[in-house]
């Protein structure tokens, strides 16, 4: 059994240390929120954070996160209450299909910790996530809604 600290709980998850911390993270805590896009840490689908940044989860295998805070999307809210970055989401109708959204939002709750007004051009450095659906302009009015949130 390997621990996990993960929004805020101590888990253990039985699996290899090379495991990637995705899977761990759905197939052993049922944490499905965090979702598998390309596996090779392109899409940011599985983007999670781990001390704070925002990290690709298909990419970090479980011995690299022992010891370390791990949030998924469904420890993002806090107390009942959504998160700015979520509630942005819905006021500016992102999701098309929804696929890529937590992890777009994960990415962008790390930028906004890190620069709470962001540039278009520090949105465009930072959230490099992929929506197959095309919701960018979207994306990038909630960002900044969140921002002033």
């Amino acid at each position: 059994m390997t621990a996990l600290f993960v929004n805020g709980a101590k888990i253990d998850v039985d699996v290899e240390p090379d495991t990637p911390l995705l899977w761990a993270l759905r197939e052993n805590a049922g944490l499905t929120g965090t979702k598998y896009g390309c596996g090779i840490a392109q899409c940011g689908a599985c983007t999670v954070h781990i001390d704070g940044q925002a990290v690709r989860s298909c990419s970090v295998t479980v011995g690299d996160a022992v010891g370390k805070k791990i949030t998924t999307i469904e420890g993002l809210a806090q107390n009942g209450v959504l998160h700015r970055v979520q509630q942005a989401w819905i006021d500016h109708d992102v999701p098309q299909c929804g696929y890529c959204q937590s992890g777009m939002i994960m990415a962008v709750a790390a930028l906004l910790s890190e620069k709470p007004n962001p540039s278009d051009h520090d949105i465009d450095n930072a959230i490099t996530n992929i929506c197959r659906c095309g919701t960018f302009q979207q994306v990038r009015e909630a960002i900044h809604a969140a921002a002033k949130a």
